[in-house]
């Protein structure tokens, strides 16, 4: 069956997307699908350590969320327009693009100013999409001293269902403990569940955690809007898989040791670095890569994820691994069960 849009359409109660973390991260609820059995258990996260014995792999992203969004008002009418940081284009020139809101008042040549003082001001060079603008950044500093402004001047980027204002615990909890590599504007949510004592746990069991970078962009979330999924085009994120985690995914699958990918990131960077031999090689580049049926995953045999929304890149992936009439029956599962959606919702085990 050639899969559409619309076979990834469900309704998703309200009440069901997640507010606020777990008070504890590994405290949110497991639901583990046996995709060859079909079989549902519900279990809490910290229970994940039950599935995986010494020699296996748990491939994590190590990127980490910067506070891309940022409040600034428009010369002259003073209007509050929010500017959400997408990427840096030309770290000597300061060109960034963004995503500005609301869009129709924002054209090429207005400036925008940052902050109670001024201090920083940015003017808009260019119109990429609708929302989409390239700004110039003008500020009278060092690269380091502009980098440190931006960083005061934002806020944590939660995604927009999150209907209050972000906290001080936000800028913590939305971040996993092993964030490293800053250049992501989403986290990575299925690493969000680990906690310390629970990578300690796996470490004295022989569980292999090997890191590679993926930055979350925007497009891993836009909505797809056509109804045949190969018109789809995903947006280019920049990814880094190291050498040395290559070689333990490679090893793990020599030895047919399980290999586990945190989150669907972590399963594209893999699946973007396949030799002709079904194995990875370490490198840094940019995928474009849309997992969805038929495709075969070849490298993890077992992945975490969160529950996604209805019709979104992220559900068709976890359909790629698990086949779309049992993924489709997880939702409905997890929905029955009250699983808690999205970013600070629970988790998923594929295996």
């Amino acid at each position: 069956m050639k899969m559409k849009l619309s076979h990834f359409d469900y309704e998703l109660p309200k009440e069901l997307i997640a507010q606020e973390p777990t008070l504890h991260r590994d405290d949110s609820r497991l639901m583990v699908l046996h995709k060859d059995t079909g079989e549902i258990e519900h279990k809490h996260f910290h229970q994940v350590i039950d599935y995986f014995e010494d020699g296996d792999v748990m491939v994590m992203n190590n990127t980490k969320v910067f506070p891309a969004r940022m409040w600034g008002n428009k010369e002259k009418t003073g209007a509050r327009i929010e500017v959400f940081l997408l990427r840096e284009l030309n770290s000597e020139s300061r060109l960034w693009d963004v995503l500005v809101d609301p869009a129709r008042k924002i054209r090429i040549g207005n400036k925008l100013y940052f902050g109670d003082d001024d201090s920083l001001v940015a003017e808009v060079i260019d119109n990429t999409t609708s929302r989409g603008r390239t700004l110039r950044f003008l500020f009278d500093g060092s690269y380091e001293e502009f980098r440190a402004k931006l960083k005061e001047m934002g806020e944590t980027p939660l995604p927009k269902y999150i209907n209050r204002e972000p906290t001080e615990e936000d800028a913590e909890r939305y971040q996993t403990i092993f964030a490293k590599e800053e250049g992501a504007v989403a986290a990575p949510v299925a690493g969000l569940h680990f906690s310390k004592h629970l990578l300690k746990r796996l470490e004295i069991k022989g569980v292999q955690l090997p890191e590679l970078t993926h930055h979350v962009g925007l497009g891993t979330f836009r909505p797809v809007e056509v109804e045949d999924l190969s018109k789809h085009k995903m947006d280019s994120e920049q990814y880094i898989l190291p050498q040395s985690t290559a070689d333990v995914v490679n090893d793990a699958l020599a030895n047919k040791r399980r290999v586990c990918a945190v989150g669907t990131t972590t399963v594209r960077t893999l699946e973007s670095s396949l030799t002709t031999g079904g194995r990875v090689t370490g490198n840094t580049g940019w995928t474009n890569k849309f997992i969805f049926p038929p495709y075969e995953i070849q490298i993890p045999d077992s992945m975490i994820t969160n529950f996604h929304p209805p019709g979104s890149t992220l559900l068709m992936m976890n359909s790629a691994m698990v086949g779309h009439e049992l993924a489709m029956h997880a939702i409905n599962e997890a929905i029955k069960e009250k699983y808690r959606f999205l970013a600070f919702g629970d988790a998923m085990l594929i295996i």
